[in-house]
């Protein structure tokens, strides 16, 4: 009927009206870039009130577009990214004289992402990848006037063409050996003959690729450090967000009945992702690059858990999730509000910055805490029940590697901390003003590493929503 079909893709049609409405202001009207601004945030927060507003289960399409709690659950998630991002970016955008393409850019690449987490087909989820794609190499090269950030948007859409190659090469050859695309009957059809299995591991190459995990991470730290800093805020949390939801639904759902191959192959992905997103961390010069390999090892913990292949896995996959959305951008909301004001952007700039700017440095180290996973910060228990979730499997020897690659990173989260706090800088970064947009930002983003780590009614609604693994 057609309410089901209002209803349940309530979301992506509000995205589309809201990308419709800032095209026709682009085409008709002639709004200053602060008002322009205020309209963004304001269609964007309507965009995540509405997504928590009648909701309900369902199929449509042939069950090539699903609906359920869970998967509202993690496009509010992104929504909510997106809003903190957009209201962080206010101080560059308010300089830029392309707004609205912005937006419209952002506004299609999420419409991709909500379409790529709904999808009950494997056809269905390709397309969905290419459209958040193709618009993100066009706003890797916002900052128009640079050579780094074309060079960015280059190594982003070649890399990421690379990426959609083995999927769709992976797609056609499951296709041939099942003869469905869907999600629901592929299940009962995988049996792991080596058709079957070379077709995984396409697919598996893929979605490293666009989740930066080793060796498929070779794009990742020039594309962050080209891209402005809200394309780089953008792609370390909602892209990777989004293709790690989808990642965990197909493994459990489409590859459950191969558990056993794809478990041996993610064991070695997240050993290699964990010890070299560290190691490089820890060389890096430029607080994006920093951010970038930190994020790899991220992705690292992340597989642990995913390897546990259970309903405690998937909570934890979310949660972790959720609170990394926190983390990563409250770090990089002052690192933003720091370039769009100074340019600068090395760790080196950041020595004596609690001299001149005491309370962005707070928010810093709170977010290189929880990044860390030191306790009571949310990023701590994030981290816990990932780890727990890997140990399901009794494999003790994957989860003792992690544990040890947790202090292991601590050395450079607080070797950060200790330039900020503690170093003598001949030129330091001048007292900045924070903007109202990334003051609401940043008070988002610290609420969310304190509520999400403290209150564990979060943990517990989304582990009652992960039930169908």
């Amino acid at each position: 009927m057609m309410s089901d079909f209002f209803i349940l893709m309530k979301q992506e049609l509000v995205i589309t009206v809201i990308i419709f409405i800032l095209l026709l202001l682009k085409i008709g009207a002639d709004l200053s870039n602060e008002k322009m601004l205020q309209l963004a945030n304001a269609l964007l927060l309507l965009n995540l009130v509405l997504g928590f507003i009648g909701n309900r289960p369902g199929v449509l399409f042939n069950e090539m577009f699903l609906a359920n709690p869970l998967v509202v659950l993690e496009k509010n998630i992104l929504s909510l990214g997106t809003l903190i991002i957009s209201l962080q970016s206010s101080a560059w955008l308010k300089k830029h004289d392309h707004v609205p393409e912005f937006y419209i850019l952002l506004l299609c690449t999420l419409l991709g992402m909500f379409f790529m987490i709904s999808s009950g087909n494997l056809l269905i989820f390709y397309v969905g990848l290419e459209l958040s794609s193709i618009p993100l190499a066009a706003m890797a090269n916002f900052d128009l006037g640079r050579k780094r950030s074309s060079e960015a948007a280059m190594k982003f859409i070649i890399s990421s063409a690379f990426a959609s190659g083995l999927l769709l090469f992976g797609i056609s050859l499951v296709y041939g050996a099942t003869g469905t695309l869907t999600f629901s009957e592929l299940g009962a059809l995988i049996a792991g003959g080596p058709l079957q299995t070379f077709a995984f591991v396409l697919l598996l190459a893929g979605f490293a690729f666009k989740i930066s995990v080793v060796p498929f991470h070779l794009w990742t730290a020039d594309v962050y450090e080209g891209a402005p800093v809200a394309v780089t805020s953008w792609l370390s949390v909602v892209s990777k967000g989004s293709v790690l939801f989808v990642f965990v639904s197909v493994l459990y759902t489409v590859f459950k009945p191969i558990a056993g191959s794809w478990y041996n192959m993610l064991f070695v992905l997240s050993v290699l992702t964990i010890l070299t997103g560290n190691l490089f961390a820890i060389r890096q010069h430029n607080i994006k690059r920093f951010l970038a390999f930190s994020s790899i090892a991220q992705i690292g913990f992340i597989l642990v858990g995913i390897t546990g292949s259970s309903q405690l896995a998937a909570a934890s996959v979310v949660y972790f999730v959720l609170i990394y959305v926190f983390s990563n951008l409250a770090a990089f909301g002052v690192i933003a509000l720091v370039s769009a004001v100074t340019g600068r952007e090395q760790l080196n700039d950041y020595r004596g910055f609690y001299r001149t700017n005491p309370v962005l440095s707070w928010v810093l180290t709170i977010a290189l805490f929880s990044l860390a996973g030191v306790p009571p910060t949310a990023g701590f228990f994030g981290k816990f029940f990932l780890l727990l979730a890997g140990a399901g499997k009794g494999n003790y020897i994957l989860v003792t590697i992690a544990a040890l690659n947790m202090i292991l990173s601590f050395y450079y989260y607080l070797r950060l901390v200790k330039a900020i706090f503690m170093d003598v800088n001949e030129q330091p970064i001048e007292q900045l003003s924070i903007p109202a947009y990334s003051k609401l930002a940043l008070f988002i983003c610290i609420t969310g590493i304190i509520v999400t780590g403290l209150a564990g009614y979060v943990y517990d609604y989304i582990h009652s929503l992960s039930s169908k693994f």
